[in-house]
């Protein structure tokens, strides 16, 4: 893989800065920086409108990394679906002790005290799978000249991040799921392994390989 030139360099931290935006939203507004509804008016929607014009941008002054960020986008969308595999049927099963991506929806809709509808529960899963494919984007371009299968365990790293973040906290299940049960994390850990697994399958051998 050739060198990237500056304009190259440019679009890529750019897009890299602006999709890890959105996923770290969630965690933050448990922390107190502001509620997801909030956080939704003021970082999702515009990171993810910069993330589209820059894109754009890039598909003229730098189209192999704009197409390699579309194809991480697709690929952490669709790999979403297999993390979906897992961790819906054990959320049924009592594994999880709530369905995320309706609390995800509640919040964005400011719904806490009315609880979910139709439409929180399409922006829950909405902003769920904007999440994987941010995912997939920050892989992408971070792993470029690199085997796709570094995937898997950028999957996992994910889910330790998620079992250490204050969403675990807000969840009333403990640092690592502990207080809920052994099945908490081992349901977090395989789904996010299932969403590397997937993500790597889905891009090329070697992330980047027609930067030459």
């Amino acid at each position: 893989m050739r060198e990237l030139t500056a304009r190259e360099w440019s679009v890529r931290l750019a897009l890299l800065g602006l999709a890890a935006l959105a996923p770290n939203a969630f965690p933050a507004s448990q922390t107190g920086y502001g509620s997801l509804h909030e956080l939704a008016l003021r970082v999702i929607v515009p990171s993810a409108i910069g993330l589209v014009g820059v894109w754009l941008v890039g598909r003229r002054i730098a189209p192999l990394v704009a197409q390699l960020a579309a194809r991480g986008a697709v690929a952490g969308a669709v790999a979403t679906l297999a993390l979906e595999a897992v961790r819906y049927p054990a959320f049924r099963v009592g594994f999880m002790p709530g369905n995320l991506p309706q609390l995800m929806g509640v919040l964005l809709l400011d719904r806490f005290v009315l609880g979910p509808s139709m439409l929180s529960n399409v922006a829950g899963f909405a902003y769920h799978f904007w999440n994987g494919a941010s995912f997939g984007i920050v892989f992408a371009l971070l792993a470029m000249g690199r085997s796709r299968w570094w995937a898997v365990p950028y999957g996992v790293a994910i889910g330790v991040g998620f079992l250490v973040s204050p969403v675990v906290q807000a969840l009333g299940v403990g640092f690592f799921g502990r207080e809920f049960g052994w099945h908490f994390a081992a349901t977090v850990m395989t789904a996010h392994a299932a969403f590397g697994a997937v993500l790597g399958a889905l891009l090329p051998r070697r992330i980047g390989h027609g930067l030459r």
